[in-house]
This record gives C-alpha cells, structure tokens and sequence, in this order.
C-alpha cells in the first residue's frame, strides 16, 4: 500500500522533459532516459533473464540486507528471485543506455544478486570495468557462473558483506556506484557517506527502490538533501544523484 499511494504522489508531483532547465538534466533525460532507439544487445539482456527465468535451481540464501517482501527467507527459486528482486527488463535497457551514455569506465555495484544490472552495464560500455559485491556465497557462486556462460568480461565480482568490502576497495574514483542491496535507512546512508569519498565531479550515484518502504524513502530524502550532492532525479524506481560543481542544486522528478 505504501508504494502504490508514493506512486501516485510520485505522478502528481512529476514532470517531463518540458519541466527542465538545466541543459545537463535536459539531454540526460531526453538523450538517455527517453531514448526509444532499438540496441541488438536488448536480445542479450532478454537472453540472460529468460536462461533466469527457466532455471530450476534453488538457491539457501543468506540474506545480510532488508530481506524480501515476496520470498522465503533462506529458500530462494532462481526463478522467483528474477522476479520479485531483479532489475525489470525495463531497468535493465536503461541501465545499459546509462552505461553507454555517459561511457562509464569504473563502476561499483552493491548487490550483486542474479547479474542482470551487471551483465547491463557491462554491455552498454564495453570498457566499463565493474566491481560487484555479493553477500550471500550461494548466489554468489550461481551468479558467476552466469557471467561465465555469457561469457562477460570486466566484471570484478566479491562475496563480502558491503562494509568488509568497501573498505578494502583499491579503487580511488568510480564514474557510476549502483546501489542495489540492503534496503535499510541507516545502511544506505551509511554507504553513501563511506563512497562519497570515491566519486569525482562527473560521478552518478543510482539508488534503487527508494519507495520500497518509508524508512528508504527516508534515507532517499536526507540524500539528496546533502550538501555534497548538486542534482537529483526521481523516476520513482531508481535515483540519480550527481556531485557536478558547476551546477546549482536542483532536484527533479522526472515521469518515464
């Protein structure tokens, strides 16, 4: 219920392309986000979810983040997990299109799960080198032997909690940090502020499901609130923050 009235509040209060000034903004959400253009590599990320979708297999989860809403806690069909916790296929196409937009180099990525955020930014840039962590070893294990099959390449993938991990990063700078794990307040607001310190000027911080329950719509909010952060925008299912100096702070809601 709570997602379905933030939705509504969400269509209220959003706008589309015509409701932005700042040319930065403009050409990301008509150039990037609105792009309609057809990419071969759609029938990749549609490949990857259908193998997915079919796969038999159940996985013992150990879930260090917010758990799920629709699944058993320890006892996961990979089936269902494409599902219910999954980047949509529509996240994906434009998790590639983000990719290739701004022509990522170094990406970080907090929750792994199945690789289909990951196998998306992989291919929207071939150069983009992706470090992913994953929490739980059984997915972990299934997921890379995924990215083997589909033969992706620059993926740097971790089974660590993301704290462990993040301290042990030995990259300085990422272009793109997706966070896609541990739907928690207090978690989300604490990597935000321990991975500010690897963002540059040109750096986007993706949250995904800020609505997913009032606590990180919460963390959503001081986020953007930062002082750090310049532009924000909301398309309700994922969150975009930029650090860009030259740019007054705005935030904008934006309808896809």
């Amino acid at each position: 219920m709570y997602q379905i009235l933030s939705y509504i509040k969400f269509l209220l209060n959003s706008t589309n392309q015509h409701g932005v000034h700042s040319p930065f903004v403009y050409n990301f959400v008509t150039k990037c986000l609105y792009d309609k253009s057809y990419y071969k590599d759609y029938e990749k990320l549609k490949a990857y979810r259908n193998q997915l979708l079919q796969s038999k297999q159940t996985i013992h989860v150990t879930d260090l983040g917010a758990g799920s809403k629709k699944m058993n806690p320890t006892k996961r069909k990979v089936s269902k997990m494409v599902k219910n916790s999954s980047s949509s296929l529509k996240d994906s196409k434009l998790l590639y299109r983000i990719s290739k937009y701004f022509k990522l180099k170094n990406t970080l990525e907090l929750g792994t799960s199945l690789g289909v955020g990951t196998q998306a930014l992989v291919l929207g840039h071939l150069e983009n080198k992706i470090t992913t962590i994953e929490g739980c070893a059984e997915t972990f294990n299934f997921t890379k032997q995924q990215f083997e099959a589909f033969k992706l390449s620059n993926i740097n993938a971790i089974n660590s909690d993301f704290k462990t991990a993040i301290s042990n990063l030995k990259k300085d700078r990422f272009d793109c940090i997706f966070f896609d794990g541990h739907h928690d307040k207090s978690a989300t607001i604490e990597y935000f502020n321990l991975l500010i310190s690897k963002a540059h000027n040109d750096t986007v911080f993706i949250f995904d499901d800020m609505y997913w329950s009032k606590d990180m719509t919460e963390a959503w909010r001081n986020i953007i609130a930062d002082s750090r952060v310049t532009v924000s925008i909301d398309i309700f299912n994922l969150g975009f923050v930029f650090f860009r100096k030259e740019q007054p702070k705005q935030h904008f809601r934006i309808r896809l």
